[in-house]
Order: C-alpha cells, then structure tokens, then sequence
C-alpha cells in the first residue's frame, strides 16, 4: 500500500520525523560490475554456503548474524501505554534499533510478533535465531515475560536479554551504588521498599539482592509480599522467599517508614507523607514513566538523592546506558548467554564512569551521550563473560 503524499498528522514534528519509518537497510559492500554481482550472489557465495554449511560456525565470520541483534515484542507492554499490539509497538522498537547503532555500533531489526501465545512466541523467535547473533526481548507483559525469556535461554546459545528486566535492572543498580556512596553508605546498609512486581520491578528486586542489599521489600497491588500470602505466582512467590527480613505484611507507606530508599516501578502514588517519614539521607528512584510515584520537587523537599526515568529531570534511570554495551560485549567474546555476574559488571561500570569527585545529588549517573559509558560496559561485560566461561572467544 502505497504512503499517502501528505497527512494532517505530518504538522506534528514526532509525526514528521517518523515518516516511512526511521530505519532502512544499507548495503556494505558494492554491486557496480559483473564481477562484484557474481561474487555478491551467484556463483561466488555458493562457496561461503558451502563452507558454512560444513562448519556453521563460519556463519559468525562471513555473515552479519554476529553483529546483529532481533528486536522482538508482542506489542503487550509497550511503554506507558500498555497493551496496544505490534503494529503500534513498531514505532518504539525501530528507535531501539537506532540506539543499538548509534550507542554500540550494533545493526538491529525490529520484529513484531501477532501473537501473546508464550508457546508461539518461543518458537518463532528459536525459528529466527540462526539469522541473529542476540535476541533484545522488549515490552512484553509479565508474568509472560519470565517464561519466555527462561525457555528462550535454555533452548538458544546466544544471549537472550529482557531489558524491560534486566536493562532497568542494571541502571538502577548503578544509580544506587553512587547515590549510596555520595550519601557516605553502602549498598548492604541500605534498606529498600519497591512498589512494583512486574517485570522490571522483580528484575530490579532481584539484582539488588545479589548485589547485597541490607534488606528490600517488594509491593504489588495487593501490598507487600511475604510468604504467607497465598495469591503469588511462582515468581512473586520466590521472590517474596527471598526478601522482606523484616517481615512487612501491610501497605508500601507502611514499609517506608524509617526506610533508605524507594524505587518506584509501578505506576502507583505514592504520598508526600510517606516520602517525608523516610530515614534521613533518604534515596528515591521514582521511576514510572510519563507519571512518577511522587512528584521530583515534592520528594526533593525529604529526600537527599531523587531520580526518575524522565529525561527532563536529572538523574534520568534511562536503560540505553545498559543494552548496548551489554550486547556489544557479549557479541565481542562471543558469550552462549547473559550471566548476572555480566550484568553486575555492568552495572559497576556505568557507576564508575561517575568520578567519586563528580558524585552530586543531581549526578549520579551519566548521560546517555557520555562516550565512556557503551566501552566501558562493553569491556566489563565481555571480560566477565570470560571469567563465567560463557565466551567463545
């Protein structure tokens, strides 16, 4: 179907920009003569499917499939706005295709699945893996997300990487270990309260407690979860197993009285008197996008450090510091799969591009421009990629 000439939409600049999409595909090399076309296509790349086909290991060298990552969503959580299908989610996961390029040099193709089956969902991404050498999972609703990305890393060895979990995960790991320092803690005397159980609000809760954190209590809906409650899935009820020490049983303005910090990743309010009987040097991440849990100026009147995942308020929780250098690191040691130690590493590699001397309360994490972040995390990443024997390289 053929793109309309004009449309009423196109004054709006967003709209303007995304005319015809914002990706398109460049060839590497040039098809300007009979021998170029002949090594290009027939019969000169028979011998490379030759060889590839003996050893399809070769397909790493002589294909784009290392230096590629699939883009895959279902179109069911898609940002703020929800479940809005893949059609509407193209838009989002061609702009993380542009950040895989320009942040790590990275090609990527956006894929969206017309499906929420997870059955169906495993199958076509393992169909397509051989043309990738990753798989960026991106904005598909829990619980579903846990499952799918669990099958996908048993059955696949290339990493397999939820950012919507793991991306925010490492971010705010990083955040906080800089906000505790310029607060003159460490993370394990730092008790926690995160509102939010979904996908990124487990993998957060998760990274934080290998990480070592003093305590944390997670929230969904309902209130805290402790193991007594009996309307948990698996996942909420491990993780409830494994956290809340000191036993919280009511409401999130209940568990931060006297707390250290909140991470907000749930979409819910959260009320200035609860923010403001917070223990002193209080640390908040309100982090839900476009609306966080308490308004910025209102926690700053308690709370010593304040970030959000806003890119107009400081201290931006923005994940783009993460997947890129995450990927390009894995890719460049060739790594069969996304450990936690690899997304620890990286974790403290965005924190240290923060000089100790350059840690201020509206600073504690770098921009997403700064040129130190996607090496550093890429280095990070690949080297502990060796020191967990998952490289090949």
């Amino acid at each position: 179907m053929s793109v309309p000439t004009s449309h009423p939409l196109d004054q709006d600049p967003a709209f303007a920009l995304h005319i015809g999409g914002k990706m398109a595909m460049h060839s590497t090399v040039t098809v300007d003569d009979a021998e170029q076309l002949s090594l290009v296509y027939t019969p000169g790349v028979a011998r490379v499917c030759t060889a590839i086909a003996e050893d399809p290991a070769l397909a790493q060298r002589y294909t784009w499939a290392a230096r590629t990552v699939a883009v895959v969503s279902d179109g069911t959580a898609v940002l703020g706005l929800g479940d809005i299908g893949p059609a509407a989610a193209m838009p989002v996961m061609e702009g993380k295709a542009i950040l895989f390029k320009k942040f790590a040099g990275l090609d990527a193709v956006p894929i969206c699945l017309d499906t929420t089956d997870v059955d169906a969902l495993v199958e076509t991404v393992i169909r397509l893996a051989p043309s990738f050498g990753g798989i960026n999972l991106e904005d598909i609703s829990a619980p579903r997300c846990f499952e799918v990305e669990d099958r996908l890393r048993a059955a696949l060895d290339i990493p397999v990487f939820h950012d919507d979990q793991h991306g925010t995960a490492i971010v705010t790991l990083a955040a906080l270990q800089n906000a505790a320092r310029f607060t003159g803690r460490r993370l394990s005397e730092l008790r926690a309260v995160v509102a939010g159980a979904g996908a990124s609000g487990v993998a957060v809760s998760r990274i934080l407690l290998d990480a070592g954190i003093g305590d944390l209590a997670v929230a969904d809906s309902k209130g805290m979860l402790h193991p007594s409650r009996s309307d948990l899935n698996p996942v909420k009820a491990a993780l409830a197993a494994d956290s809340n020490k000191a036993g919280y049983t009511g409401s999130v303005e209940q568990a931060l009285r006297g707390a250290d910090v909140f991470i907000g990743l749930s979409g819910a309010t959260v009320s200035e008197q609860a923010i403001a009987g917070m223990a002193k040097d209080a640390i908040v991440f309100a982090l839900s996008n476009p609306t966080p849990e308490v308004a910025p100026e209102v926690a700053a009147k308690y709370a010593r450090v304040v970030a959000t995942g806003r890119s107009d308020f400081p201290n931006q929780i923005n994940n783009v510091l993460a997947f890129p250098g995450v990927f390009r690191g894995a890719f460049d040691a060739r790594a069969t799969t996304v450990t936690e130690g690899m997304k620890l590493a990286a974790a403290t590699a965005i924190a240290h591009t923060v000089a100790p001397d350059e840690l201020r309360a509206d600073y504690i994490v770098p921009s997403p421009f700064d040129p130190r972040v996607a090496p550093a995390v890429t280095a990070a990443v690949a080297e502990q990629a060796r020191r967990d024997r998952v490289s090949r390289r």
